[in-house]
């Protein structure tokens, strides 16, 4: 048969697209492809579970609107299915004096982005809040929350089915052909065909984009972030969610700690360059990935830019010691012993031949085809609305 739309990836930007649009197009016929055995299987399911409120994002970005949009309606679906999430806000901690013009940029994003309830506290109330944290200032920021990802995916997915459509697992797409108005995908096992592609691959969107002729110049370059754990006798130290003022001179928000929906404290991440687009280990290394990187101008412009930040972040990579040091700025007490090593993630950033970092959502269309070529943190949060936002690209660009 003849989908009419077909989309590549079932984490939680595919399945929500499927989603929207089969409340969109009831008769529609919907097929997602996912090359593992599950759903939600990378960088959805091993983020660090956070509900973002969108505090940082630009002013009228496909980030700022979505992820408050997208909050808003993750957790209406989690209330609706009694999937395990929980709003306990956050605090973002300035430690020093230096920190606080970075704290004050964020409270009036904050203000402008139309966050509610958000609040500049002194170390009083932050003791109220989180009796263990150090810091001089700080924005309480209570719409924050928590969420099992992996179980919201699995939820879509459970809706999608329940509609008459299907999500394929171990299908990964190999190639892509166009004829007579139909696209063509190419599996390890089958042909299949459509008449509209939403490429939604994280990872690998850029690889699905060339195969299908899109001649886009953003290439995704993968960042493992690491994590360690509280152990179970150092929980109690953490009652929610603590985060440090970010480097406004890299993209990542620094490394946190995070109540875990599911059980548990996460600490981290930091961020370094992985040898593989899945590369979840140390030793994780492909030769085609890190091939396909290096050879991208804009990789070496990125490098040659942050190449400070990047030997601090290997540091801490390797030194259980390092990692440490910088969890003790936002809580002093944790000791060596308080930490375990957690799995890690990776993150896709997308990168122009500049080397400047691609940061808000980012999409490139055709006739019948939408290609999500950048989906950043906050992703999983903005899901439910990415999936609105392409159903309405699908509608004014497809003419449907």
């Amino acid at each position: 048969m003849t989908y009419d739309f077909l989309i590549v990836g079932a984490g939680i930007v595919g399945l929500s697209t499927a989603y929207k649009l089969s409340k969109a197009y009831p008769d529609a016929n919907i097929l997602v492809l996912e090359k593992e055995d599950r759903v939600a299987a990378h960088q959805t399911g091993r983020n660090s579970g956070v509900i973002h409120s969108g505090i940082y994002y630009k002013p009228g970005s496909y980030k700022a609107r979505n992820c408050v949009e997208g909050r808003h309606e993750l957790v209406a679906f989690c209330r609706e299915h009694g999937i395990t999430h929980e709003v306990c806000g956050k605090v973002i901690v300035a430690t020093d004096e230096s920190e606080k013009p970075g704290l004050e940029k964020i409270y009036q994003r904050g203000l402008e982005n139309e966050i509610e309830g958000i609040s500049m506290i002194g170390p009083d109330e932050m003791k109220e809040i989180e009796p263990w944290v150090n810091g001089i200032q700080a924005i309480h920021v209570p719409c924050s929350g928590i969420v099992d990802y992996a179980g919201v995916c699995r939820k879509l997915a459970e809706l999608l089915n329940d509609a008459g459509n299907e999500i394929r697992l171990n299908s990964a797409v190999k190639s892509v052909y166009h004829n007579n108005g139909t696209v063509t995908v190419q599996t390890g096992k089958e042909r299949i065909s459509a008449r509209y592609l939403i490429n939604c691959a994280g990872l690998h969107s850029d690889r699905i984009a060339h195969a299908s002729g899109i001649t886009s110049p953003v290439k995704i370059v993968p960042f493992r972030g690491e994590y360690y754990e509280l152990t179970p006798n150092a929980q109690h130290k953490v009652k929610a969610l603590i985060y440090p003022v970010p480097n406004p001179e890299f993209p990542f928000l620094g490394v946190h700690f995070t109540r875990m929906a599911l059980g548990g404290v996460e600490c981290g991440p930091n961020a370094v360059f992985a040898f593989k687009r899945e590369g979840y280990e140390k030793t994780s290394f492909d030769i085609n990935d890190v091939i396909d990187t290096f050879n991208f101008p804009g990789f070496w412009k990125l490098a040659g830019n942050h190449w400070r930040m990047g030997i601090d972040e290997l540091y801490r990579s390797f030194s259980k010691q390092g990692f440490l040091e910088n969890l003790q700025k936002l809580i002093p007490s944790i000791g060596i012993s308080d930490i375990t090593e957690s799995p890690s993630g990776v993150r896709a950033m997308a990168l122009k031949p500049d080397g400047e970092i691609l940061d808000d959502f980012y999409f490139e269309t055709t006739e019948n085809e939408v290609h999500v070529l950048n989906a950043p943190s906050p992703a999983a949060t903005a899901g439910l609305a990415i999936g609105s936002e392409i159903t309405e690209k699908v509608k004014s660009s497809f003419g449907l």
